[in-house]
Protein backbone atom coordinates (compact mmCIF):
# COMPACT_ATOMS: atom_id res chain seq x y z
CA UNK A 1 0.00 0.00 0.00
CA UNK A 2 2.80 2.41 0.89
CA UNK A 3 5.60 0.67 -1.00
CA UNK A 4 8.23 2.94 -2.52
CA UNK A 5 7.09 6.06 -0.67
CA UNK A 6 9.26 8.95 -1.90
CA UNK A 7 9.55 12.70 -1.43
CA UNK A 8 9.80 15.18 -4.33
CA UNK A 9 13.60 14.73 -4.36
CA UNK A 10 13.09 11.05 -5.12
CA UNK A 11 14.34 9.94 -1.70
CA UNK A 12 12.63 6.83 -0.33
CA UNK A 13 10.96 7.31 3.03
CA UNK A 14 11.12 4.29 5.32
CA UNK A 15 7.70 3.53 6.77
CA UNK A 16 5.73 0.92 8.70
CA UNK A 17 1.99 0.46 8.21
CA UNK A 18 0.10 -0.98 11.17
CA UNK A 19 -3.46 -2.06 10.29
CA UNK A 20 -6.32 -1.76 12.72
CA UNK A 21 -7.50 -4.92 14.41
CA UNK A 22 -10.10 -6.42 12.03
CA UNK A 23 -12.91 -6.50 14.56
CA UNK A 24 -12.70 -2.73 15.10
CA UNK A 25 -11.24 -1.51 11.83
CA UNK A 26 -12.42 1.60 10.06
CA UNK A 27 -11.70 1.63 6.35
CA UNK A 28 -11.24 5.38 6.23
CA UNK A 29 -9.16 6.42 9.25
CA UNK A 30 -5.35 6.68 9.13
CA UNK A 31 -3.00 8.17 11.72
CA UNK A 32 0.41 9.36 10.54
CA UNK A 33 3.23 9.38 13.11
CA UNK A 34 6.15 11.80 12.62
CA UNK A 35 9.24 11.84 14.84
CA UNK A 36 11.49 14.60 16.17
CA UNK A 37 15.01 15.78 15.43
CA UNK A 38 17.71 13.01 15.30
CA UNK A 39 15.03 10.33 15.76
CA UNK A 40 13.17 7.84 13.56
CA UNK A 41 9.88 5.97 13.17
CA UNK A 42 10.80 3.20 15.61
CA UNK A 43 11.04 5.24 18.79
CA UNK A 44 9.34 3.68 21.82
CA UNK A 45 6.56 6.27 21.95
CA UNK A 46 5.70 5.74 18.26
CA UNK A 47 5.56 1.95 18.39
CA UNK A 48 3.53 2.06 21.61
CA UNK A 49 1.07 4.51 20.10
CA UNK A 50 0.74 2.52 16.86
CA UNK A 51 -0.13 -0.62 18.84
CA UNK A 52 -2.71 1.24 20.94
CA UNK A 53 -4.26 2.76 17.83
CA UNK A 54 -4.58 -0.67 16.20
CA UNK A 55 -6.40 -2.06 19.23
CA UNK A 56 -8.81 0.89 19.11
CA UNK A 57 -9.58 0.45 15.40
CA UNK A 58 -7.22 2.98 13.81
CA UNK A 59 -4.66 2.11 11.15
CA UNK A 60 -1.39 4.02 11.37
CA UNK A 61 1.70 4.80 9.32
CA UNK A 62 4.97 5.52 11.07
CA UNK A 63 7.61 7.05 8.81
CA UNK A 64 11.13 8.44 9.07
CA UNK A 65 11.79 11.81 7.51
CA UNK A 66 14.42 11.90 4.77
CA UNK A 67 17.97 11.60 6.08
CA UNK A 68 16.75 9.93 9.29
CA UNK A 69 16.60 6.28 10.28
CA UNK A 70 16.54 4.03 7.23
CA UNK A 71 15.11 6.68 4.92
CA UNK A 72 17.20 7.88 2.01
CA UNK A 73 18.74 11.33 2.01
CA UNK A 74 21.45 13.28 3.80
CA UNK A 75 20.81 14.12 7.44
CA UNK A 76 22.56 17.45 6.95
CA UNK A 77 19.64 18.50 4.75
CA UNK A 78 17.04 17.58 7.38
CA UNK A 79 15.24 20.81 8.27
CA UNK A 80 11.66 21.55 9.34
CA UNK A 81 10.94 23.06 5.94
CA UNK A 82 12.13 19.96 4.08
CA UNK A 83 10.30 17.66 6.50
CA UNK A 84 7.07 19.57 5.86
CA UNK A 85 7.59 18.73 2.17
CA UNK A 86 8.19 15.07 3.12
CA UNK A 87 4.91 15.10 5.03
CA UNK A 88 3.17 16.48 1.96
CA UNK A 89 4.51 13.56 -0.09
CA UNK A 90 3.11 11.13 2.48
CA UNK A 91 -0.26 12.87 2.34
CA UNK A 92 -0.24 12.51 -1.43
CA UNK A 93 -0.42 8.74 -0.90
CA UNK A 94 -3.35 8.97 1.53
CA UNK A 95 -6.15 10.07 -0.78
CA UNK A 96 -8.51 7.30 0.35
CA UNK A 97 -8.03 8.07 4.03
CA UNK A 98 -9.21 10.59 6.59
CA UNK A 99 -5.87 11.61 8.09
CA UNK A 100 -4.78 12.52 11.59
CA UNK A 101 -1.17 13.62 11.98
CA UNK A 102 0.68 13.01 15.24
CA UNK A 103 4.03 14.79 15.51
CA UNK A 104 6.58 14.58 18.29
CA UNK A 105 8.99 17.41 19.18
CA UNK A 106 10.24 18.99 15.94
CA UNK A 107 7.85 16.67 14.13
CA UNK A 108 5.06 18.54 15.90
CA UNK A 109 6.37 21.87 14.58
CA UNK A 110 6.41 20.29 11.11
CA UNK A 111 2.79 19.27 11.65
CA UNK A 112 1.78 22.81 12.55
CA UNK A 113 3.56 24.13 9.45
CA UNK A 114 1.82 21.64 7.18
CA UNK A 115 -1.62 21.71 8.80
CA UNK A 116 -1.78 25.51 8.66
CA UNK A 117 -1.98 25.32 4.84
CA UNK A 118 -3.00 21.72 4.06
CA UNK A 119 -6.62 20.71 4.76
CA UNK A 120 -5.82 17.05 4.19
CA UNK A 121 -4.76 16.89 7.84
CA UNK A 122 -8.19 16.72 9.47
CA UNK A 123 -6.95 16.34 13.05
CA UNK A 124 -3.62 17.28 14.62
CA UNK A 125 -1.78 15.93 17.67
CA UNK A 126 1.37 17.53 19.11
CA UNK A 127 3.46 15.49 21.57
CA UNK A 128 6.08 17.48 23.45
CA UNK A 129 5.67 19.88 20.58
CA UNK A 130 8.41 22.30 19.62
CA UNK A 131 7.12 25.83 19.00
CA UNK A 132 10.08 28.22 19.23
CA UNK A 133 12.47 26.70 16.70
CA UNK A 134 15.04 29.49 16.79
CA UNK A 135 15.24 29.36 20.57
CA UNK A 136 15.58 25.57 20.53
CA UNK A 137 18.45 25.63 18.03
CA UNK A 138 20.35 28.20 20.04
CA UNK A 139 19.72 26.54 23.42
CA UNK A 140 20.78 23.09 22.28
CA UNK A 141 23.31 23.72 19.52
CA UNK A 142 24.24 27.41 19.64
CA UNK A 143 27.71 26.74 21.05
CA UNK A 144 28.52 24.07 18.45
CA UNK A 145 30.13 24.60 15.05
CA UNK A 146 28.02 23.66 12.01
CA UNK A 147 29.96 21.45 9.65
CA UNK A 148 32.18 20.17 12.46
CA UNK A 149 29.97 19.24 15.43
CA UNK A 150 27.33 16.59 15.99
CA UNK A 151 23.90 16.95 17.53
CA UNK A 152 23.98 15.43 21.03
CA UNK A 153 27.34 13.81 20.13
CA UNK A 154 25.71 11.49 17.59
CA UNK A 155 28.14 10.93 14.67
CA UNK A 156 25.22 10.04 12.40
CA UNK A 157 23.64 13.46 13.10
CA UNK A 158 26.06 16.18 11.96
CA UNK A 159 25.00 19.73 12.73
CA UNK A 160 24.55 21.68 9.49
CA UNK A 161 24.34 25.36 8.75
CA UNK A 162 21.19 24.74 6.72
CA UNK A 163 19.49 23.33 9.81
CA UNK A 164 20.49 26.30 11.96
CA UNK A 165 19.46 28.77 9.25
CA UNK A 166 16.06 27.15 8.73
CA UNK A 167 15.32 27.00 12.45
CA UNK A 168 16.19 30.71 12.71
CA UNK A 169 14.16 31.64 9.63
CA UNK A 170 11.05 29.89 10.98
CA UNK A 171 11.60 31.44 14.39
CA UNK A 172 8.37 30.16 15.90
CA UNK A 173 5.30 28.34 14.62
CA UNK A 174 3.05 30.11 17.14
CA UNK A 175 1.68 32.53 14.55
CA UNK A 176 0.46 29.59 12.46
CA UNK A 177 -1.81 28.27 15.19
CA UNK A 178 -4.71 30.53 14.30
CA UNK A 179 -4.81 28.97 10.83
CA UNK A 180 -5.45 25.48 12.18
CA UNK A 181 -9.22 25.46 12.41
CA UNK A 182 -9.65 21.78 13.25
CA UNK A 183 -9.41 19.46 16.28
CA UNK A 184 -5.97 19.67 17.85
CA UNK A 185 -4.60 17.82 20.89
CA UNK A 186 -1.43 18.92 22.66
CA UNK A 187 0.21 16.54 25.17
CA UNK A 188 3.28 17.59 27.14
CA UNK A 189 5.19 16.17 30.11
CA UNK A 190 6.04 18.27 33.13
CA UNK A 191 9.58 16.82 33.24
CA UNK A 192 10.41 17.65 29.61
CA UNK A 193 13.88 19.22 29.62
CA UNK A 194 14.22 19.35 25.83
CA UNK A 195 11.14 21.37 24.91
CA UNK A 196 9.69 23.33 27.85
CA UNK A 197 6.04 22.60 28.59
CA UNK A 198 5.41 26.33 28.41
CA UNK A 199 5.74 26.12 24.63
CA UNK A 200 2.60 23.98 24.40
CA UNK A 201 0.81 26.25 26.84
CA UNK A 202 1.73 29.34 24.86
CA UNK A 203 0.61 28.02 21.47
CA UNK A 204 -2.60 26.74 23.07
CA UNK A 205 -3.63 30.33 23.71
CA UNK A 206 -3.33 31.01 19.97
CA UNK A 207 -5.26 27.93 18.86
CA UNK A 208 -8.67 28.88 20.22
CA UNK A 209 -11.54 26.52 20.90
CA UNK A 210 -10.27 23.85 18.51
CA UNK A 211 -7.40 22.80 20.79
CA UNK A 212 -7.21 20.68 23.94
CA UNK A 213 -4.21 20.37 26.28
CA UNK A 214 -3.18 17.43 28.45
CA UNK A 215 -0.38 17.90 30.98
CA UNK A 216 1.33 14.63 31.94
CA UNK A 217 2.85 14.82 35.40
CA UNK A 218 6.35 13.32 35.56
CA UNK A 219 6.63 12.52 31.85
CA UNK A 220 9.86 13.40 30.06
CA UNK A 221 10.34 14.53 26.47
CA UNK A 222 10.25 11.07 24.88
CA UNK A 223 7.56 9.62 27.19
CA UNK A 224 9.95 7.06 28.63
CA UNK A 225 8.74 3.85 30.23
CA UNK A 226 5.08 3.63 31.14
CA UNK A 227 4.51 7.27 30.17
CA UNK A 228 4.30 6.11 26.54
CA UNK A 229 1.34 3.88 27.36
CA UNK A 230 -0.40 6.65 29.27
CA UNK A 231 0.21 9.10 26.44
CA UNK A 232 -1.13 6.59 23.90
CA UNK A 233 -4.29 6.11 25.97
CA UNK A 234 -4.84 9.87 26.02
CA UNK A 235 -4.43 10.13 22.25
CA UNK A 236 -6.72 7.16 21.54
CA UNK A 237 -9.42 8.43 23.90
CA UNK A 238 -9.30 11.85 22.25
CA UNK A 239 -9.57 10.36 18.76
CA UNK A 240 -12.54 8.24 19.78
CA UNK A 241 -14.31 11.38 21.02
CA UNK A 242 -13.87 13.20 17.73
Amino acid sequence: MFDDLRNPDGERLDCTFTPAEPSKASNSELVLLGHGVTANKDRHWAVTLADALARAGFASLRFSFSGNGDSEGDFRHSTPTKEAVDLGAVLDRCEQWTVTYVGHSMGAAVGVMRASTDPRITRLVSLGGMVDTADFAQRKFGELTPGESFMWDKPECPLSQSFMDDMAAIGSVADLAEGIQRPWLLVHGTDDTVVPIQESKSILTRAGDFAEFIEMSGADHVFSGDAARVMANHVVAWLLRQ
